[in-house]
This record gives structure tokens, sequence and C-alpha cells, in this order.
């Protein structure tokens, strides 16, 4: 061994052949995808720096084929599409029977051929709260996880919170898990812009939603208070929309004529509207983790978000919390910050703070120590 350039190398050591799954990359961007785009792109970086843990790794995405495109920019990590078409069938055989050497997925999903398999399941919302999914995609997750559990050699979640369920639900057991959050940074690359509707919308007196009308995500609580909260000078903005595909219908939420809804929003836009308004809302029933949270604290807007789930563990002190089922509580907690300046700043402070703990860079070295644990 060598130290050349204060890295690390190993003279005819073989490299062992890691695939990554790159089914993501046909899928639109929500927090699940971010989760794998930002982990590949950490990756990519710890292989182009030379990290000591990549020394041994060959790592490649393996993506399909056909079909959109929404591919990281990569340096070190090449790319190979096989197969043809996204879907269930193109990573169950076409990718199952490609990466026997090992592979990692990080979207919930993966093919049960491998062993050799580090699979991220970020939640177990499907068994918790079904009431939000449809049908088909409750089936389909009850059957392949614990399938995966037994299967995979190493099952990543991103919080205890998660891990603690997957245990609990008999999905994969507790000395087979590792815990691997999501990251701050790619907020910071965002460059805030606003369109008409978010320059509209924001203001010192706007609640930001960010999420789905899924029955877990609750924001029937948040829009249900449209009458106190306009009667105390708030008002909301709700961001974000639903796939069919994945969450179950449910019944429409009321108008108000001080709720907004802005439909899908650039990454740019979502940055100016978090940062030109007085907080956001996360009142979730069930998280994995609460990414809009993380990504609010990263950007300077404070959080009011439910003091369940995975939430409390992800924000600590850095959040106000209000119970997901008490309306008053939450009123309250917006009424406060909107009046108290000094405590508005503080919270923005703590966020700050709190958000640089979750780091892409350091969650890709917890994945490069497990495939390289797993040989």
């Amino acid at each position: 061994m060598d130290h050349r350039n204060g890295r690390q190398h190993f003279p005819g050591r073989m490299k062992r052949k890691w695939h990554i799954n790159g089914r993501f990359v046909s899928q639109a961007v929500t927090g699940v995808q971010r989760y794998a785009h930002e982990i590949v792109r950490a990756l990519d970086r710890h292989v182009a720096e030379g990290h000591a843990l990549a020394q041994s790794l060959d790592l490649e995405l393996t993506v399909p084929a056909d079909g959109p495109r929404n591919l990281p920019e990569l340096k070190a990590i090449p790319l190979r599409a096989i197969g043809g078409s996204a879907g269930q069938k193109w990573e169950q055989v076409v990718l199952g029977r490609h990466a026997a050497s090992g592979l990692l997925s990080l979207c919930n999903t993966g093919p049960l051929l491998p062993h050799k398999h580090i699979v991220c399941i970020h939640d177990i919302n499907t068994r918790v709260y079904p009431d939000s999914y449809s049908f088909a995609f409750r089936a389909l997750y009850r059957a392949l996880h614990p399938a995966l559990g037994r299967r995979a050699a190493k099952i990543a979640t991103v919080s205890r919170h998660s891990a603690d369920q997957i245990a609990h639900y008999g999905i994969a057991p507790a000395e087979k898990l590792v815990v691997i959050p999501n990251g701050h940074e790619h907020a910071l690359r965002w460059r805030p812009e606003h369109s008409p509707a978010t320059r509209a919308a924001a203001g010192p007196d706007t609640i930001v939603i960010i999420g789905s009308p899924a029955p877990h995500k609750n924001v029937r609580l948040i829009v249900g208070l449209a009458p106190k909260l306009a009667a105390a000078g708030l008002r909301v903005a709700v961001a974000g929309l639903s796939d069919s595909r994945v969450f179950a219908a449910n019944e429409p939420l009321p108008e108000a004529g001080n709720v907004v809804w802005l439909g899908r929003l650039s990454d740019n836009e979502l940055a100016f509207l978090l940062q030109d308004s007085l907080c956001l809302a996360f009142p979730s029933l069930a998280e994995g983790f609460g990414l809009p949270a993380l990504e609010a604290m990263a950007l300077g807007c404070p959080v009011v978000v439910s003091d369940r789930t995975s939430l409390p563990e992800v924000c600590g002190d850095a959040a106000l919390y209000a119970s997901p089922y008490d309306e008053d509580a939450w009123l309250a907690r917006f009424v406060e910050l909107r009046k108290d300046a000094r405590l508005r700043g503080e919270m923005i402070a703590r966020g700050r703070r709190r958000a640089v703990e979750y780091s892409w860079t350091e969650s890709a070295k917890l994945y490069l120590q497990a495939m390289v644990a797993l040989g």
C-alpha cells in the first residue's frame, strides 16, 4: 500500500463490482428519488476523490435502456443502459440477472434474485397508513418488502423511527438494518426565483405546506383551519401534487379564499417561496424521514411539525411541535411565530445548525462501508 497524493492504493487488489439500481432515472423526482440522486452524486464524488473506501469498489449506475431519463451528472461512476423499458419487469428480471455481483437499490424496491444486495426501504407507510395508497401499490409493497427483507444482505432506511417500524412489522431483523439518512446540501444548490404565482402567494403571513393530499400528509388539518387563520391575518400556500398510481383517491379538500394551490413547483421556486414566507407546516401522520422539513431548515425557513413519527428525531430542538390532531395547537404556533420576531429568528438559526448535521457526503460513506463489508 502507498499513500501518493494522500490516497490509499492497493496494487494488485481486485475491485469488487457493484451495480447501482438506476430505475429511479425514469421516475419523477419526489423525496425517494431525490435520495437516490443525491446518494449517487455523493458516491461519485468519493470515487473521483479516491476515498479509501471506494478504492476496492467498481461502481456502475445501471439504467433501463428505454424510457424517460433524469440522469445525475457523474464524473467517475460509469453509466450502462441495459434491457428495455423501466418498470417492475426490468427491475426484477433484467437487472436481477445482470447485477448478481452486487447491487445497491435506493428507492424502496429491487430485484429478489441477488443476495448481495443493499436495499433502502424508506418507510412502511403502506402498512401504518394504508388508506393513503392505491390497492395495487399497497399490495406490491406488502409482498415485496418482506421478501427483500429476507433475501437482501442488508436493509438500509432513513431514520431510527423507520428502522424500529421495519423490525416491529417483521420485514427485516434489527441486525440486518442500517440507518442512512437524507442530507441537506442539495437545497443549498437551489437558486431562489419567483414565478408570478409564488410571488403572489409568498409573504410574512404565509404558511407553506409541501406534500400531496394523501391522508397521511394531513394537509386537511391546516386547510381546515383556514377561517381561523384568516381571522389571524394568515394565509396558506400548498405546493405539490399527488400521483394517482401511488396515492388513493380521497375527498376533495375544502376551498377557502386564503388558501392557494400552487401545484408542482421547481426547486428554485420552492426555495424562494420558503425563504419569503412565515414558516413551513408539516402536520404529517406518518413519515420515514420528512425531507421537506430539513430542506426548509437549510434554507432558513422556520418549521412547525408534527410531534410524532420521525419528525422529532430529525428536527430536534430546531422545530416548533404540535399534535397532528390538535388544530388549536397549530394555530397557536403560527400566531406565536408571526408575533414574536425574536422566536422566529431563533428558530431560523437553530434550523440552519440542525440541517448541517445531515449530509449526503456522510450518508454515501455509510453505503461505501456497507458495500465493502459485504465484499
